[in-house]
């Protein structure tokens, strides 16, 4: 019997995975202006959606070749590790592009808050997981009015292991005094996905345009686990309950 459902942040509530997206593409070219597009960087960031801000820092340096241009920058930056560069970098021009609320509320999953506000309603135990810093978190929640929706929120500060460690998972559902067989996770990314199969609990990924082909080809989940199209998520999450419960 599912009795919690605990979900994830970036990507799933909000597509701050895009706007991440567009931050890293335009870091990229301010560091290396005229050898490729944002386009081009964009497309890039699907192969590290859901990884650690250095894992992703590292792999996109890699990718278009920017060591030598985030090398010459360190000491503007403070920094002792070029990956270090490109992170703050890419985090200057998020902050921009945060600074105005609206920007928030535009972003906004309406289907997954909509499930969110649901779940409420059914009196089921609700958390949340994301790999966010707690002031974002609080900037987040507060721009969707969202800020009382949970009954747990675990944050980056909160755990060592960041997903695809199932820490943060196993810390939530111990708040909510459920065990991990008895949540249901709500996902966008591989990294979670992988981070809910391993607590053990039952994962529903929920996909978007940057997540969408990881998932499929990751072959963690059945595709009945994947909700493709926003329109099909009410149902899916149903029916995925109702056979999960009855297999209890």
């Amino acid at each position: 019997m599912i009795r919690a459902i605990i979900f994830d942040l970036d990507g799933t509530l909000l597509a701050t995975e895009q706007l991440k997206a567009e931050s890293l593409a335009r870091a990229a070219v301010q560091l290396k202006p005229g050898a490729f597009s944002e386009a081009d960087a964009i497309l890039a960031f699907e192969d590290f959606v859901g990884g650690s801000r250095e894992e992703v820092s590292k792999g996109m340096l890699q990718r278009f070749g920017l060591e030598d241009a985030a090398r010459i920058r360190m000491a503007e930056f403070s920094a002792n590790e070029p990956w270090q560069v490109y992170t703050r970098l890419r985090l200057r021009i998020f902050e921009e592009f945060l600074a105005d609320e609206s920007v928030l509320k535009k972003a906004a999953w309406t289907h997954n808050i909509d499930l969110l506000n649901k779940v409420r309603a059914e009196q089921c135990k609700v958390g949340l997981a994301t790999m966010s810093y707690c002031p974002q978190v609080q900037r987040y929640l507060h721009a969707l009015g969202l800020e009382n929706a949970f009954d747990f929120i675990a944050t980056r500060e909160d755990v060592e292991n960041p997903k695809p460690d199932p820490e943060i998972y196993l810390l939530v559902a111990k708040a909510l005094d459920v065990p991990p067989a008895e949540c249901m996770i709500v996902e966008d990314s591989v990294a979670g996905v992988r981070a809910g199969l391993a607590a053990g609990s039952l994962v529903l990924a929920v996909a978007t345009p940057l997540t969408k082909r990881k998932l499929h080809e990751s072959g963690l989940l059945d595709d009945h686990h994947i909700v493709d199209r926003p329109e099909d998520l009410q149902e899916t999450i149903a029916h995925l309950m109702a056979h999960h419960n009855t297999q209890q």
